[in-house]
């Protein structure tokens, strides 16, 4: 089976290609297709771009910036970003923070944020995750005692991503601690320049530096910057979550990913031919490529249920299903990648590094292969792990 697309479609796709192809610097694109992360500048450039053009904020209402797109255009547009491939507009932002305050914040709050948020004048990071309290995010501890006109924080947040570049954290707090797990936890927005926060790297095994610890201490979050109600917080982490596992779908970038691993397959030579032609490498691609129609379907329908549930701010179970066979499939790719590159895979540094040899006997498209293998292991932990995804399955489709 395969997806069909109208002729306003197909002229959308060719309008965001073109768009692209016309804006994406040149240094951008390349550093993505060599596997490595863009860096800040080139995603506060880009993004900026996407917002003059109004494309920032895809998933937004009109009133607050969005461009009015149709839920097939929204999934055309995330597809070409990822297959470019080209930076997504910064999730915290766009997808997460942006979403809640619009669901659940108040006027003056959308005021101050949104606009700031979709021009990324502002970088926000998650503040959820705690030492004991990931894929059991209930169990957090991190303390907010209100004090007349603020509330006072204290505790501890891990696994915080590109907290070193934040101007702003949103997270989850406990405001009442006798109530039970769900109930008692707040949504605050806290300045990241607050005297008493301290951001402290973690190195991941590939020697990347993406997350961190941030700890507060005594630190002041005035009354205003609460979203929703004190101790309701939870609505607001679901409500996000729910966004955050449909991003994890991620089609185009497995796409992308499968187009990479091909080329290199190509290249790569078993038993004097192509490991293109070996039987047994095919079929594991063509497996994974009959995941990704499949995976690619379910998140069609998703999107085409939104219509159905405007208006409400619960999740739709469906999204787990989209992080489970999303991350998998990722995770599969990056494995096929390993084996294809054999020894390859192990090379790592910057090729454009002054003093870099390693790169005289591996060929280019080699670099971090390894280094990506590992870090996507994370990939069915955060979000909610995957083992927690199949409960909520269980709960919402079977009664269970």
């Amino acid at each position: 089976m395969e997806l069909r697309w109208t002729d306003e479609e197909r002229a959308f796709r060719k309008e965001v290609r073109d768009f692209i192809d016309r804006e994406l610097p040149k240094e951008t694109r390349e550093r993505m297709i060599r596997g490595k992360s863009p860096t800040k500048e080139m995603v506060v450039e880009w993004q900026r771009k996407l917002n003059k053009r109004g494309w920032a904020v895809p998933d937004w209402p009109v009133e607050h910036g969005g461009p009015g797109w149709t839920p097939a255009q929204r999934y055309i547009f995330r597809e070409e970003l990822m297959q470019a491939p080209a930076p997504q507009p910064l999730a915290f932002n766009t997808n997460m923070c942006g979403p809640v305050i619009i669901a659940f914040g108040t006027e003056e709050q959308k005021k101050r944020f949104l606009p700031r948020m979709a021009n990324l004048d502002d970088w926000w990071c998650q503040g959820f995750s705690e030492p004991g309290a990931g894929s059991d995010l209930a169990g957090l501890k991190c303390r907010a005692v209100r004090q007349g006109d603020h509330y006072v924080v204290n505790g501890q947040k891990t696994w915080t991503t590109l907290a070193q570049y934040a101007d702003w954290i949103f997270l989850l707090v406990r405001t009442d601690p006798n109530a039970k797990k769900q109930e008692g936890i707040s949504f605050l927005l806290c300045d990241m320049k607050s005297p008493g926060i301290t951001v402290r790297p973690i190195i991941t095994i590939e020697g990347g530096h993406e997350v961190n610890e941030v700890f507060f201490d005594d630190v002041k979050v005035p009354v205003e910057n609460l979203v929703g109600q004190e101790n309701r917080g939870w609505d607001c982490a679901k409500f996000l979550l729910g966004n955050e596992r449909f991003g994890q779908a991620r089609v185009g970038a497995s796409r992308e990913r499968i187009r990479r691993l091909k080329a290199i397959a190509r290249e790569t030579m078993l038993d004097g031919r192509p490991l293109a032609e070996d039987p047994t490498f095919r079929q594991s691609v063509a497996e994974i490529e009959v995941e990704l129609q499949a995976l690619e379907m379910t998140v069609m329908r998703v999107i085409a249920n939104e219509t159905k549930r405007k208006g409400s701010n619960k999740p739709d179970p469906a999204t787990s299903v989209l992080k489970i066979k999303g991350t998998e499939i990722q995770q599969n790719v990056s494995e096929l990648l390993m084996k294809a590159a054999g020894p390859y895979a192990w090379v790592d540094g910057d090729p454009e590094a002054e003093g870099s040899n390693q790169w005289d006997v591996a060929p280019d498209w080699a670099y971090g292969l390894a280094g990506t293998y590992f870090n996507w292991r994370k990939q069915s932990i955060y979000g909610g792990s995957n083992e927690i995804q199949r409960n909520i399955m269980a709960k919402a489709f079977l009664g269970l």
